[in-house]
């Protein structure tokens, strides 16, 4: 369940309680169920704060999506200085491949909330993506300084 991932190190904080582990999420202020996938997701978060210098009053954990009448939450949600969505991290255990299926998803997420950037990880592997007039730029990593622009006039 716990294994190393491709990602700076994290001071995560673990507690055990009646044999299952559970890790602190600093966004959501409480303990939870340490799965695969949230152990992904709170790397991610430790990530963006300590490496990319995100807020994390700029960070939505398990944000709530509506399409098409369907409630969906995007696992992480990043806004810029002007509360508008400019990044959609999505989160898969790291047994869980990286393919069209999650980026189909992560889409449709998109769809809704028309940022910038996708972050699809399992931890291990990553894909980022600037979307740039409906077309998707692979990039070697997430650029910094992501969350600040120039007012529009």
């Amino acid at each position: 369940m716990i294994v190393p991932l491709d990602f700076p190190k994290a001071e995560l904080r673990l507690k055990r309680k009646n044999g299952q582990v559970y890790v602190w999420c600093i966004i959501r202020k409480m303990y939870l169920l340490c799965s695969p996938e949230e152990w992904v997701r709170q790397h991610v978060i430790h990530y963006l704060i300590n490496h990319k210098n995100i807020s994390s009053g700029l960070i939505a954990s398990e944000y709530s999506i509506d399409y098409n009448g369907i409630t969906k939450r995007a696992d992480i949600v990043v806004f810029d200085t002007f509360h508008k969505p400019i990044l959609i991290v999505e989160c898969k255990a790291p047994e869980v491949a990286i393919n069209e299926k999650v980026l189909f998803q992560i889409g449709q997420y998109n769809s809704q909330l028309d940022v910038n950037f996708l972050f699809l990880t399992n931890g291990l592997n990553h894909l980022i993506c600037q979307v740039e007039n409906g077309e998707l730029n692979v990039l070697d990593e997430l650029p910094n300084g992501l969350i600040y622009r120039k007012e529009e006039e």
